[in-house]
């Protein structure tokens, strides 16, 4: 388990997970939050700069022998103040009360301010809807962000607005108990009797024909924006759900639940599966539907469509200072629901 301290002590805790790399830069690197963008090269600059210690003692060798379950303190750069300011920027707003906001997230909208999208952001937009009132425990560049969803999926977000909140939140997160479903299209449809499927690692079925996909996931090797399967001594474990709902000729609707939530994770284990998201430019390759399996036009909307087909359809948790078991839904977008009918017409 790895934990963020409170952000105003500007460190990091970092607990080695069971059968780490032996070396220190290898092992941290495995092990420290996404979230925390922290490279493995600069993990090896901290290193050097004594920037991490060990039951108070710095360590300033990368290739010092750790075991697991040892505990490291990574001492961060002092935080840089959010250049955004406040945008008055619409927000479909689900749920608020004093403590939290759920948000319906248009496609196209970056969760948090990033090199490259300043402006524009869900928190520049929570910065004027919400003013001072957010959490401060995600930071000044991430104020009561808990959880995420890609740039191009659309769908359910909470935030918080107190810091018991915020703190709540984050360990219904840790603990798995926040419940969250997925709508989407996808190449083919999972089936129990696909030998294929079934001769690929972390894949099992269970009743009812639920694919699971249990793999580890951590950042691609060449490739840092992306993320991949990988062996089960480096990464985090990551487990995915998925029942088809509806056939639709050479792809399918399905609902794809989380027993994590790891960067990318429908997306990766979907394509692992063979059965990689409609629009997905990341991990979907070159594959495009055929107008002979499909219908021309279903075809022709699949393989232009501009964005992974991926909704945040239903997040259920207890609200972290009510106790109130709180449950949302959100309709399909215009988009996918068009693309849907279009493949469900054949034509």
């Amino acid at each position: 388990m790895t934990t963020l301290s409170d952000p105003q002590s500007g460190s990091l805790t970092v607990t080695i997970g069971e059968d780490p790399f032996a070396r220190l830069d290898k092992a941290l690197a495995a092990a420290v939050p996404e979230d925390a963008s922290l490279s493995r090269s600069r993990l090896m600059r901290m290193i050097a700069e004594g920037a991490v210690s060990r039951g108070g003692v710095v360590i300033d060798d990368p290739k010092t022998r750790v075991a697991g379950g040892e505990v490291f303190i990574l001492r961060l750069d002092e935080a840089v103040e959010l250049a955004a300011e406040a945008e008055d920027i619409p927000l479909s707003v689900v749920w608020e009360d004093g403590d939290l906001i759920v948000i319906d997230k248009p496609t196209g909208m970056v969760v948090h301010p990033a090199p490259g999208t300043p402006r524009g952001t869900l928190v520049n937009a929570l910065l004027h809807h919400c003013g001072d009132t957010l959490s401060g425990v995600g930071g000044v560049k991430r104020p009561g962000i808990v959880h995420r969803i890609d740039k191009d999926t659309t769908g359910l977000l909470v935030v918080a607005k107190s810091d018991r909140a915020h703190h709540g939140l984050a360990a219904q997160f840790e603990a798995h108990s926040v419940t969250r479903h997925y709508l989407a299209v996808v190449h083919g449809a999972p089936d129990a009797a696909d030998p294929r499927l079934r001769g690929l690692k972390g894949i099992s079925f269970e009743a009812g024909g639920i694919l699971k996909i249990a793999t580890h996931l951590a950042r691609h090797k060449t490739d840092r924006q992306r993320q991949a399967v990988v062996a089960q001594n480096i990464g985090r474990h990551a487990i995915t759900r998925v029942r088809v709902e509806e056939r639709l000729g050479a792809a399918s609707l399905v609902n794809c639940w989380l027993e994590t939530g790891r960067t990318h994770q429908i997306r990766v284990h979907m394509s692992y599966a063979g059965h990689a998201l409609i629009g997905d430019q990341t991990y979907g390759g070159r594959r495009i539907l055929a107008a002979k399996s499909s219908g021309e036009v279903a075809a022709g909307l699949a393989n232009a469509y501009p964005r992974q087909a991926l909704h945040a359809a239903s997040l259920g948790f207890d609200h972290p200072v009510t106790g109130e078991k709180l449950e949302f839904t959100s309709p399909l977008p215009g988009d996918m629901a068009g693309l849907i009918a279009a493949l469900r017409a054949g034509v």
